[in-house]
């Protein structure tokens, strides 16, 4: 067989509990992808905003290493800047003779030219949409407190997916592939979208698939945060008027542009399929974070740990991967450069945080050495700092703002009982923060491995010796 060719289908703010079974979320295409190959269902972000997560995902590096620690646009051009001299999984594949071509929403860093990162060929870079150009027949706005713009919310619109930006990045995407395909040359093709990041604008066709009144509300909408970190009370306060109808059509928006999002991915799927390219096409799909969606009466992400903005839907399907598993293997969006060049025999990236789960792919079940995920946050706009580990079902958040969290995911899966408080559950901080300075240590993240001054000594234990030979008071 000749060398795989890559195809890489990327939402923004698409929850991984979308692709579960039971989900309401209507996705026929991906459902058809992951019968073919792995979904990982622990599947997470290394930071759930789009450019700190989007730079992991090229370089394989955590925030601390790569430098983009906020999203690009909103800091000075001097800050979160992408540190250039780490190589980027395209830039493997092009020396290895790749065909490289990438379409949608980059956020990697500034100057949108990405040939200098190995993508030979760009298209339909665009961002968010403002609705101004569109009729609404239902939408919902924010518009307090006083002296914040109104801000459309949700809304269902007369644009069909085809006339939206979605739609002509798929477009753009079919013309590099009715060319690649037809090619000798292995390619890459890389799709990005905006959808579903808010506002959750769908059209009609797409809303009326789904009856909002039996569209089940988040197990925990009405978690009153008792024992959790006061800040994310208070961003709760911003949909605290909110009904549970406005919850029930946010989530048929929401919904709905995903079913969008699967029609347009169906329609790229399709053309590699009728080439008959697919069997040696290895597909991957994930998103750069999740949103809450009304998860403890909280949307979006930025603040909050929860699992619906750090569990991401990652599926790979073709060469290298089993059918139809499902795998409980915890990898990052770090991972997933490595694991590709792995299954195609390029050179790896080198010296990097994220490593490859190719075994996991071949053996979905075999999931020991996947056990334990890490991730960091540095906030944004406001600035906060939180790290957070997963060991098997336990998860443990570090909050440089507030007291910790910890939560058992199988016996709370909707993170409504922290822990980390419950004396019954001392040690178990204990060694949790203990693994979480390890990591601090081996990745070399300096603003944290920093905190022997004394008033930042907040954590349950320090890191003691592992820092003994490296401290700068």
């Amino acid at each position: 067989m000749s060398t795989p060719n890559i195809l890489f289908l990327m939402t923004d703010q698409m929850q991984g509990r979308v692709l579960e079974p039971d989900n309401p979320c209507q996705t026929p295409n991906l459902d058809r992808l992951a019968a073919r190959g792995v979904r990982f269902r622990r599947a997470y972000t290394p930071n759930a905003v789009c450019s700190p997560a989007r730079a992991s995902l090229m370089t394989g590096l955590l925030p601390s290493n790569h430098g983009v620690l906020y999203v690009v646009h909103t800091v000075d051009d001097d800050q979160a800047v992408l540190r250039t001299q780490h190589p980027h999984w395209a830039e493997r594949l092009t020396e290895a003779g790749y065909r490289t071509g990438y379409f949608g929403k980059w956020h990697v860093e500034r100057s949108n030219e990405l040939a200098q990162f190995g993508w030979q060929q760009q298209g339909e870079l665009g961002g968010y949409m403002d609705g101004s150009d569109m009729n609404f027949s239902l939408e919902r706005f924010l518009d307090s407190p006083p002296g914040y713009m109104p801000n459309r919310f949700y809304g269902v619109c007369d644009q069909p997916a085809s006339a939206r930006p979605m739609g002509k990045k798929t477009d753009a995407a079919l013309a590099f592939l009715d060319s690649a395909v037809e090619g000798d040359t292995p390619w890459c093709c890389f799709v990005s979208f905006t959808e579903p990041h808010d506002p959750f604008y769908c059209h009609e066709d797409a809303f009326a698939q789904y009856d909002v009144d039996s569209i089940p509300l988040q197990p925990n909408v009405h978690n009153d945060l008792e024992g959790q970190p006061n800040l994310y009370k208070r961003t709760a306060q911003v949909w605290s008027d909110w009904t549970d109808r406005e919850h029930q059509e946010a989530a048929a928006c929401y919904y709905a542009s995903i079913s969008e999002i699967d029609e347009q991915f169906g329609r790229l799927l399709d053309r590699v399929e009728s080439a008959g390219q697919l069997e040696n096409t290895i597909v991957v799909l994930t998103s750069d974070h999740g949103d809450f969606l009304g998860a403890h009466g909280l949307y979006c992400k930025n603040v909050g740990a929860f699992e619906e903005a750090y569990n991401i839907p990652l599926v790979v399907a073709g060469p290298g991967a089993a059918e139809g598993e499902v795998s409980d293997a915890r990898v990052g969006l770090q991972d997933v450069g490595e694991t590709l060049l792995e299954l195609v025999g390029a050179q790896p990236l080198g010296e990097i945080d994220g490593r490859s789960f190719a075994p996991a792919l071949a053996r979905p079940q075999e999931t020991a050495a996947y056990q334990q995920g890490f991730a960091e946050y540095y906030g944004g706009r406001y600035i906060v700092s939180q790290r957070l580990l997963w060991d098997g079902d336990w998860k443990f958040v570090h909050n440089g703002f507030d007291y910790d969290e910890l939560y058992n995911l199988a016996d709370d899966p909707f993170e409504m009982n922290n822990l980390a408080q419950d004396p019954a559950h001392a040690e178990r901080v204990k060694a949790m923060t203990r693994q979480m300075w390890k990591i601090v240590v081996e990745a070399g993240d300096h603003s944290l491995v920093n905190t022997f001054y004394p008033s930042m000594r907040i954590a349950a234990e320090g890191p003691g010796q592992l820092l003994a030979s490296s401290l700068q008071l």
